[in-house]
């Protein structure tokens, strides 16, 4: 008996494929599939940035960066639309809140600073280098950034108009951190009523690796879909060259 397909979309006015993933395949699009690049800026990939500061190590993010490269090279040739999600605040800092705001306390960037005060103005500023996306993943033309003032996309940005407006049902996810901004934003689309799939090898955790492995559980489990590089290549290279 052939498995089921998970078809989030069943009246489809063009062609689709069927991308193998976890715990079921799903039937997917160039026109309702979008692939979301989750905050791959300096500050979570590059030396100097604030994930290096606070202590994590960002070494594997450089394999992470030629791993979504590849993937968005397929989306581009598809014609499914890219959106690059941008984690940070104004320069004065007023969006990441003050001691009343439990970001003040949790966030990382916002504590190394306040434990440094040499870097004072350094991490997730609009406009600084820390923010910027990382130079091997350039924006092209037709992409889409979101800026994003805490770890879940869907919170106080135009991600959700812009998806609506449309028309996009399910989200390809790539990026920094699995178990952080990635999980956070695929689980406020899956209430959002978003199919999230999220590609195993195009993710990079911060922490150790258990926790790499209790959110890729979590997204198979409960909010989502789990699939590969190689399985997106080869089924959304099918799909017809976008004109």
């Amino acid at each position: 008996m052939s498995e089921p397909v998970i078809d989030p979309v069943p009246q489809r006015s063009g062609p689709s494929v069927v991308l193998p993933a976890r715990p079921e395949p799903l039937r997917i699009d160039a026109a309702t599939t979008a692939v979301i690049v989750v905050d791959m800026q300096n500050a979570y990939a590059s030396k100097g940035g604030y994930v290096d500061e606070a202590g994590f190590d960002v070494g594997p993010a450089a394999g992470v960066i030629g791993k979504i490269a590849q993937v968005l090279e397929v989306a581009r040739g598809a014609g499914m639309p890219v959106i690059f999600l941008q984690n940070g605040w104004d320069a004065g800092y007023v969006e990441a809140g003050t001691e009343q705001s439990p970001n003040y306390h949790k966030s990382n960037a916002l504590k190394t600073m306040r434990a440094r005060p040499e870097l004072a103005g350094k991490f997730l500023a609009r406009g600084g280098w820390d923010y910027e996306l990382v130079d091997g993943l350039a924006p092209q033309d037709g992409d889409i950034r979101v800026s994003k003032p805490r770890y879940s996309a869907f919170f106080n940005s135009q991600l959700d108009t812009i998806l609506r407006a449309r028309g996009i049902r399910t989200l390809i996810f790539t990026g920094i951190a699995t178990n952080v901004c990635v999980e956070s934003t695929l689980r406020d689309g899956f209430h959002l009523e978003y199919f999230g799939i999220v590609i195993e090898d195009a993710v990079h955790h911060l922490g150790p690796d258990f926790i790499r492995e209790a959110s890729l559980y979590n997204i198979e489990k409960f909010f989502g879909w789990v699939s590969s590089l190689a399985d997106f290549q080869t089924a959304v290279g099918q799909l017809p060259p976008a004109v």
